[in-house]
């Protein structure tokens, strides 16, 4: 098959699959391409919006539609990392005689919603930063490998924030995308009233499968990106730090650590895919820009005097898009 021929199939099945688990969820549809985005560049995503806004019917939608194993941990206080990874258990055979086992955790499933993360304690949520790297859980002195394609979705609320632990920097880093769950508008609210007070049960199909998903992964990096967007890319994230000569003065004033290195490859393999959605083989400037705020949002850090007034880390990224874009 040609690469023209699997460019075509890329977007048929893309468009199929967002088609399809717009049959369940209503709206959202930035929400729908920005995971399956995550998705198709091998990376994952966090979800801040308030409670009952779907997330959870949208992503148990998606593993339907995508054919993948789904499972929801529930984040909580008290909750272990031996919750999320599994543990090892002592047990008896058939013949009465005595093994230690290893008891899977829900980790072990290739689309993972981790409900209200910044609920669980820092050990708790160091659990996932192994899992969502390097696709492994290590249990004592076993390794386990996650099975492919693995997408962890993380959600948070971001107004009840009494009890919680914020992620750290370096866990936030490991998120390609960071997407804002608007509230629905009021027709949109009457679909899901509908939808959800009648006795109709809304059936989605099987769209694709894990083989194909991973195949749909190794065309994305098949996708062209020349210097002068890479060197573009690189530019707006170097203007993200404050010792930067190129930033803006909302940067150098309100921001204390800009955004690293995952940050371009996060924008690049997602741009990629913006292009091929596109029908465009290489990857062009405005392919970078429609990428480039949920995946910088949760990259910058502000400083003391940011956070006493208010700024929001989407301001500091319109405005070095505003300065640094070029056409």
């Amino acid at each position: 098959m040609d690469l023209e021929t699997q460019f075509h199939l890329f977007r048929e099945t893309f468009g199929s699959v967002k088609t399809e688990v717009q049959k369940r969820i209503v709206g959202q549809d930035a929400i729908i391409e920005g995971i399956l985005f995550c998705l198709l560049a091998n990376g994952h995503a966090l979800l801040e919006g308030i409670p009952g806004l779907g997330k959870t019917q949208l992503i148990h939608t998606l593993s339907q539609t995508l054919d993948l194993s789904f499972k929801r941990i529930q984040f909580t206080p008290d909750m272990m990392p031996s919750d999320i990874t599994g543990t090892t258990l002592l047990v008896e055979d058939e013949r009465g005689g005595k093994q230690f086992e290893f008891q899977e955790g829900p980790i072990f499933a290739q689309l993972i919603l981790a409900d209200e993360i910044n609920r669980a304690t820092p050990r708790t949520q160091s659990a996932l930063l192994e899992a969502m790297q390097e696709r492994t859980v290590t249990v004592g002195r076993a390794s386990h490998q996650l099975q492919e394609p693995f997408c962890v979705l993380a959600t948070q609320n971001p107004l009840e924030m009494e009890g919680t632990y914020p992620l750290p920097e370096a866990q936030l880093d490991r998120f390609l995308f960071k997407l804002h769950v608007e509230f629905p508008s009021e027709d949109e609210i009457v679909q899901i009233l509908r939808r959800t007070t009648s006795d109709v049960e809304i059936q989605v199909e099987k769209v694709t499968n894990a083989a194909t998903l991973n195949e749909m992964r190794r065309l994305v990096r098949q996708v062209i990106i020349a210097e002068h967007v890479e060197r573009y890319i690189i530019r707006l994230v170097r203007m993200t730090h404050p010792d930067s000569e190129a930033a803006p003065d909302i940067v150098k004033r309100y921001v204390h650590l800009g955004a690293g290195i995952r940050s371009v490859q996060a924008i690049a393999l997602t741009a990629k895919i913006k292009a091929l959605l596109d029908k465009r083989y290489n990857v062009a400037f405005e392919d970078v820009d429609a990428v480039l705020l949920p995946a910088l949002r949760h990259r910058i850090l502000l400083n003391f005097e940011g956070e006493g007034e208010g700024i929001r880390t989407d301001e500091v990224v319109t405005e070095v898009f505003r300065v640094g874009a070029r056409r």
